[in-house]
């Protein structure tokens, strides 16, 4: 049996992460990866190009990590988005912030963030085994002992940090393989389910693919209770797709549809859509106004090109009432506070999201009150270690889970190592 001090389960950000502050810290470190390369997930991340870290302060950090955010405080004191931007400027990586606080490489390429990663593991002497599934975390009187692999080779260690990921994106090898092993080891695996993840709707107008492939930029998005309460509200750019909604907002506003529909028994949900978030009602209206006195001859489905997409045009009249035949010298002031009322909340019927294997990122994981939020150890089994997706933390898009990632991989590492000195 080959002995190590570190064993670490998944080749992703969080266990190259991990890999590193275990070996920086005088451990003896396996990595064990049931693919044939390492940091698949890290390579496709922020569309190709690696959104590694976010510049936000801790506290808006936070937030925007909805799921569990705040367990991240202790790792963060570890090792913050300011460590992770040093530590891959220290690498040779120059970064650039891009809008609302994103971190990219100047290169715009993820494979040399995922090179960059990968080196100084091996400049540690981080021992690395590919195609290697893990079968089985063994255990000798309530405490770790080591691998089984499914070649049957024995691998001992006290201390094993899974990092397998979640089920999200599951071509990049997250298939779930780390939540039996927790489970075995008796901690609680949360209800999984997909977050930031497109939006099924069943409109007649979505089906018929009218909007389809049509970009907004800088509206509000908004998710309603079955009391008629706002939720949640996002502001950005989404997209109509042929079965719904996607880009950033809609990704963001996935996970609270799923929670009214899970208070709901899965009823349909009602979302807005404000194409004017900018515009209280009244100017809504002041501005249509205007607009149609600039040309109160023309029908109105034409005098309206300019100031609404004009794929939109169309539906927004037939929502408001209106026909668009009818010219601005004749259209009438209910008219306006209709058109303004529907600019300002378009409804839209939405009956859930796209599959787990769909998402960017996998909700729920192993139960965090069974894991010491300052070593990430678990509390049920010395020498057992999570971190990253498998977690039950999960953040919007834009650098915060991978942060995550980085940070929780680090702090199980550090502590990790800690436990053979």
């Amino acid at each position: 049996m080959s002995n190590y001090d570190v064993v670490v389960i998944g080749g992703g950000p969080s266990g190259l992460m991990a890999s590193v502050a275990a070996a920086e810290h005088g451990a003896s470190v396996l990595l064990v990866d049931k693919g044939s390369k390492l940091g698949r997930k890290l390579g496709i991340s922020g569309g190709g190009r690696c959104n590694v870290t976010n510049v936000k302060e801790t506290t808006e950090l936070i937030s925007h990590i909805p799921g569990n955010g705040r367990f991240l405080y202790s790792a963060f004191d570890h090792f913050n988005n300011q460590d992770i931007i040093a530590f891959f400027e220290n690498l040779g990586i120059a970064l650039k912030e891009e809008d609302n606080g994103r971190m990219f490489p100047v290169t715009d390429k993820a494979s040399s963030v995922v090179s960059a990663l990968i080196n100084k593991v091996r400049s540690l002497g981080v021992q690395i085994l590919t195609d290697s599934p893990v079968k089985e975390i063994l255990y000798k009187e309530n405490a770790v002992e080591g691998i089984l692999l499914t070649s049957g080779k024995k691998l001992s260690a006290p201390a094993v940090i899974i990092a397998t990921g979640g089920k999200s994106v599951p071509q990049t090898g997250s298939t779930g393989d780390g939540y039996p092993w927790a489970e075995q080891a008796g901690h609680t695996v949360t209800e999984l389910y997909p977050t930031e993840v497109p939006i099924i709707s069943r409109e007649e107008w979505i089906k018929s693919g009218e909007l389809q492939g049509l970009s907004l930029r800088d509206v509000t998005l908004a998710v309603w209770n079955a009391k008629g309460k706002k939720v949640i509200d996002h502001r950005g750019d989404m997209i109509f797709t042929h079965f719904g909604l996607s880009g950033p907002i809609a990704l963001r506003c996935s996970q609270f549809l799923r929670q009214v529909q899970k208070k709901t028994g899965g009823d349909a949900v009602e979302m807005s859509l404000d194409l004017f978030p900018d515009l209280k009602p009244h100017e809504m209206e002041s501005q249509l106004q205007d607009k149609l006195d600039l040309e109160p001859k023309k029908a109105i489905r034409n005098a309206l090109k300019g100031l609404i997409p004009e794929r939109m045009i169309p539906l927004l009249l037939v929502k408001a009432g209106l026909d668009g035949d009818i010219t601005g010298h004749h259209f009438p002031k209910s008219g306006i506070t209709a058109l303004a009322g529907i600019l300002k909340r378009l409804p839209i019927t939405v009956h859930g999201t796209r599959s787990l294997a769909e998402a960017f990122v996998t909700g729920g994981g192993v139960n965090l009150k069974e894991i010491d939020p300052g070593s990430m150890e678990s509390k049920l089994m010395p020498g057992l270690f999570f971190c990253g997706e498998i977690l039950d933390i999960h953040g919007y898009t834009g650098g915060y889970n991978i942060t995550a990632a980085f940070s929780t991989g680090y702090t199980a590492g550090k502590h990790a190592a800690e436990l053979h000195n």
